[in-house]
């Protein structure tokens, strides 16, 4: 079953009563961990569109980018979307419920945060109260700030990108520990190692733009250190 038959499925058991909390917390273990990553981000995705006080066709729009919707899975990826907008729980109740769902799984919470993060600047206008809902989810998700600024800079355009941040290093580090942290996060993106946590095969789009930022990022120190 793909992951949006899932979803589908998901929509079902909410028209029937269910909440949005109760259906996360049935998508506990693999393989329903790939339909629990997807429905987070839209989840989660849709609350803080509304964090600036508007819902734009581009951050609608967004979710093309983050993951490959068939045509036919279109209205089902929209209304869940729509359902979660309009649901009354609070975007804090779903990053609890989220966070202890992925609480094992090294790195998908920081997957996550990346994929509201594409979300959040798809309309070219970062706005302030995104930045404190993501900076919130985070804190949430119990990621560090060193955690939350790698993944930031690589989105926000309020500067140019610090190659340092992006690798989660401090400038002052040796070049060899870069180059030892470069390596991990490579190793880390490959689309085996995201899968394997619950990355779904269809948000990989996402993980070669990280790739890219990455590799730019030990490119630039490692010319400035020759």
């Amino acid at each position: 079953m793909s992951v949006w038959s899932r979803i589908a499925d998901a929509l079902s058991a909410l028209r029937s009563g269910e909440t949005l909390a109760t259906v996360f917390d049935s998508l506990r273990t693999p393989p329903e961990r790939s339909i629990a990553f997807t429905i987070a981000v839209i989840a989660l995705g849709a609350k803080m569109a509304k964090a600036d006080g508007l819902v734009t066709r581009d951050e609608v729009t967004a979710f093309r980018e983050v993951f490959t919707i068939p045509v036919t899975e279109e209205d089902n990826a929209a209304r869940l979307f729509n359902f979660a907008r309009q649901d009354v729980a609070g975007f804090e109740d779903y990053a609890a419920r989220i966070a202890r769902m992925f609480e094992q799984a090294d790195g998908t919470l920081c997957d996550l945060l990346e994929g509201l993060f594409h979300i959040a600047v798809a309309d070219g206008n970062y706005h302030p109260a995104e930045d404190e809902f993501l900076a919130r989810v985070s804190e949430i998700f119990g990621l560090s700030e060193r955690q939350f600024r790698a993944i930031r800079t690589r989105f926000v355009s309020d500067a140019e990108p610090d190659p340092w941040a992006v690798l989660g290093v401090e400038p002052d580090t040796p070049l060899q520990e870069v180059r030892d942290a470069w390596r991990s996060l490579v190793r880390e993106t490959h689309p085996d190692r995201l899968m394997a946590r619950g990355f779904p095969e269809e948000a990989l789009k996402m993980a070669e733009k990280r790739l890219i930022a990455i590799n730019r990022a030990w490119e630039t120190i490692n010319e400035t250190a020759t």
